[in-house]
């Protein structure tokens, strides 16, 4: 939690950067308000602050009407110092308590019941049944003021199996109805919805585009020049549901989802798992000051990680990135998505990711790599088949997966904020180039970035592509600087 002349501080002058950081309190109003909120301020002895959205309305405050504190951005996950409390976090945006009890989550985390009530009473100040409820009820919220949907659907695609528990639950945290909050009629639910989704600005829009632009895959993923796309199943270890979704921006603080969702529940799971992959709720204002005595004016601003969805699916990247360029990994995992993809209902032109049954099932042979290849694949398949949600590590274990593959997996398809490849030989390439050695420890817990730094320094820029275009750019010479190599 900020300090209460920090608060005080932002909430005078309105700033921007410490928008969704912590939120106000009116005593005479019984309101909690964003830092950024236009109404007039109150005088300091009549406020309170509060590190979340959540123990503002365990104090008995409802959220503003006026600057809606559900459309802040999200409060960053490494603000919680504990890696169980920053993964539990991750766990409940997914929907880790809305088909299970607390004490499932704690056995998912590895700790005790008792400990995991601690964590969330210490850095949040309620349990983890409360946050995780008042998130759905400010999911719901997003829903109903941002789109048409009726409200029987929004209470189930934000968690709850009734709608009279939806509305119990509404007026008793929020304070309100939801009939009070939808401002537009109902219509008819449709499998393509838009919504907004808010961050702390700076966002490097362009050179994400450049990074995936030289990865997509086709059928798969589709870019413009402002927008990326991409299918997706969920849940994450098969692909029975399906969808798609695109992502453009929309203003200087918030990105345009549409996003193809045709089932009727599962709905904010899924947005939270975009939000991961996009890393929006990274504070890039505090990274980058620890990064910038490392890169100066060199440091390229609002480079979040690049995401994918899926650990999985990180990982097959990586093995078939293995001691190739960018451009001949992308060529083998085209391959193997065009012979092995599902296509998404309702769009035959739209492929998925294969998914580790899939890849058992098959022989490869479309695939041109060495057969030493194919069995890692196979071992990988196994495993994440055996056990979805064993931890990456594990897999150092299997011949042929060495600790870069599994450091690439973690930091694209988990986001962790906090991974240095120094097996990379474009890393090296950059580091040999410095006058001054780095220890990485300096860089900690933000070493990603760090990472991501150093080979947007590598790569010249690239051209975006047209309007018109819904294709990738493959850059041969970007490609070959961006060789990696497994030490394992």
């Amino acid at each position: 939690m900020l300090s209460v002349q920090q608060c005080q501080q932002a909430r005078l002058s309105r700033d921007k950067r410490f928008d969704g950081l912590f939120y106000i309190a009116v005593l005479s109003t019984g309101i909690y308000c964003r830092p950024v909120c236009p109404a007039r301020l109150p005088a300091e002895a009549g406020v309170r602050y509060y590190a979340s959205q959540s123990a503002a309305a365990a104090a008995g405050y409802r959220p503003c009407l006026r600057c809606r504190p559900d459309s802040a951005p999200g409060s960053p996950a490494w603000q919680g110092s504990n890696a169980s409390f920053v993964r539990a976090l991750r766990l409940i945006a997914e929907g880790a308590l809305i088909d299970a009890d607390q004490a499932a989550l704690a056995s998912r985390l590895g700790i005790s019941e008792r400990y995991l009530r601690k964590l969330f009473a210490r850095e949040l100040g309620v349990s983890p049944k409360q946050y995780a409820l008042y998130q759905q009820l400010l999911f719901a919220k997003t829903l109903l003021h941002q789109t048409a949907l009726p409200v029987a659907d929004v209470a189930l695609q934000a968690g709850f199996h009734s709608v009279r528990r939806f509305n119990d639950a509404f007026v008793k945290q929020l304070k309100l109805t939801p009939s009070q909050i939808r401002r537009q009629p109902e219509l008819k639910s449709s499998p393509m919805l838009s919504l907004n989704l808010p961050y702390r600005p700076p966002l490097n829009w362009a050179l994400l585009l450049q990074f995936w632009q030289l990865r997509s895959l086709d059928g798969m993923e589709w870019l413009t020049a402002q927008s990326y796309g991409r299918t997706f199943c969920w849940p994450l270890d098969n692909n029975e549901r399906s969808g798609w979704f695109s992502v453009q921006p929309a203003s200087e603080n918030s990105l345009q989802l549409s996003l193809y969702w045709p089932y009727p529940d599962g709905l904010s799971a899924v947005v939270a798992h975009i939000r991961r992959l996009l890393d929006l709720d990274a504070d890039l204002l505090t990274i980058e000051q620890q990064l910038k005595p490392l890169f100066g004016d060199k440091l390229q601003s609002g480079i979040r990680i690049p995401g994918l969805w899926s650990v999985w699916e990180a990982a097959v990247r990586a093995v078939l990135g293995q001691q190739v360029s960018v451009a001949g990994a992308r060529t083998q995992l085209n391959r193997l998505v065009q012979a092995l993809g599902s296509e998404v209902p309702g769009d035959a032109t739209k492929k998925l990711f294969p998914t580790p049954k899939q890849l058992l099932d098959s022989d490869l042979q479309m695939i041109k790599v060495p057969e030493a290849r194919r069995n890692t694949l196979w071992a990988l398949a196994k495993a994440v088949a055996d056990n979805p949600a064993a931890d990456p590590d594990s897999w150092l274990a299997l011949k042929g997966i060495g600790p870069w593959t599994v450091a690439y997996s973690k930091m694209r398809g988990l986001s962790d904020t906090d991974i240095w490849l120094a097996g990379d030989l474009g890393i090296q390439k950059a580091l040999a180039e410095r006058d001054e050695p780095v220890d990485p420890a300096t860089l900690s817990p933000w070493r990603s970035y760090a990472t991501l730094q150093l080979w947007f320094g590598l790569a010249p820029a690239t051209k975006p592509a047209k309007a018109s275009e819904t294709t990738s750019i493959a850059g041969s010479k970007v490609a070959k600087r961006t060789t990696t190599r497994n030490k394992s």
